[in-house]
């Protein structure tokens, strides 16, 4: 069963979460990326509660600026380091007693839990990331990979400041689009209920997710901008030593497979399972597949 609550943490931000779980079992965190929300990793959090499956108590939170939780108006509320506090803050709430069994991020989700994983290893046993870049792969793929530039000119886009009306036109048309295939058609499991899921979210404001795009300073080049290419992010931002398993769809048209390059050398206890035949949206595509996987990590040495 999953429940929901909202956790206020004691920097001022509140973080609205679905749950499930028994308090004071060890915690599995994940965490969401754009334009999503907690209730993404619903069936995540209904298998790893059962007993059966560890008995985990299981927290995914709405990220600042989505849904209910907190939604600050200033853009540089949305810079990494108020990100990473948010879910350190939500760790000392959740496990206070001991680190996290796992933390599991997507997408925007696995931005901060790079960074969190980097700055404050000591919060987590295990890392688990999904479609997520690792910031030494992106800034370099950004800076030099034509593909990769190409890939991911939509971030431009969602820095405009007139992102969120253009998104909101014709009952989020463009958000909707997000999720077709190459051929432009509408995948499986965007059911009538998922879609009502997701316009009930989108309806609670879209600043705060934009936000994250006009905060980050990596992005795409294009005239005028140098974006990523003139970041230089020195080695000890890099490095994550917990172990890590990086749970990669193959098919992401905008996170494309030279983004795995060179993960070793920052990450020496590594693994890394490519998923074919799926896109970014693995996690509603293939939630069987994503629990397989974490499973295994999960009881991994």
């Amino acid at each position: 069963m999953i429940d929901t609550c909202a956790v206020a943490l004691p920097h001022g931000t509140t973080l609205h979460c679905h749950v499930a779980g028994r308090k004071g079992r060890p915690v599995l965190l994940f965490l969401h990326g754009f334009p999503e929300g907690a209730f993404i990793w619903d069936e995540q959090l209904a298998y790893f509660a059962r007993p059966e499956n560890g008995g985990y108590r299981c927290v995914a939170p709405y990220l600042r600026g989505f849904g209910a939780s907190s939604s600050p108006a200033e853009v540089d509320a949305y810079r990494a380091k108020h990100l990473v506090q948010d879910v350190a803050a939500l760790i000392a709430a959740e496990s206070p007693q001991a680190p996290l069994e796992c933390l599991v991020a997507h997408d925007w989700g696995g931005a901060v839990a790079w960074n969190l994983a980097n700055q404050q290893p000591q919060l987590l046993k295990r890392l688990a990331i999904i479609n997520s870049p690792h910031p030494g792969a992106f800034v370099r793929e950004l800076s030099h990979n034509a593909a990769q530039q190409a890939a991911s000119q939509y971030m431009h886009f969602l820095c405009r400041p007139d992102a969120e009306a253009l998104l909101a036109e014709d009952g989020f048309r463009r958000l909707f689009a997000f999720f077709d295939d190459p051929q432009g058609r509408s995948p499986a499991w965007l059911t009538e209920p998922v879609r009502a899921q997701y316009r009930t979210l989108w309806q609670q404001g879209l600043t705060g997710a934009c936000n994250y795009y006009r905060a980050s300073p990596i992005r795409p080049p294009r005239d005028g901008d140098p974006g990523a290419q003139a970041i230089t992010l020195p080695e000890s931002m890099l490095t994550v030593t917990v172990p890590t398993l990086v749970l990669w769809a193959m098919d992401d048209p905008a996170l494309l497979p030279g983004l795995l390059d060179g993960l070793p050398d920052w990450i020496p206890q590594l693994q890394v399972q490519e998923v074919e035949q799926a896109s970014h949206w693995v996690v509603h595509e293939h939630p069987e597949r994503v629990a397989m996987e974490l499973r295994r990590f999960l009881l991994s040495n």
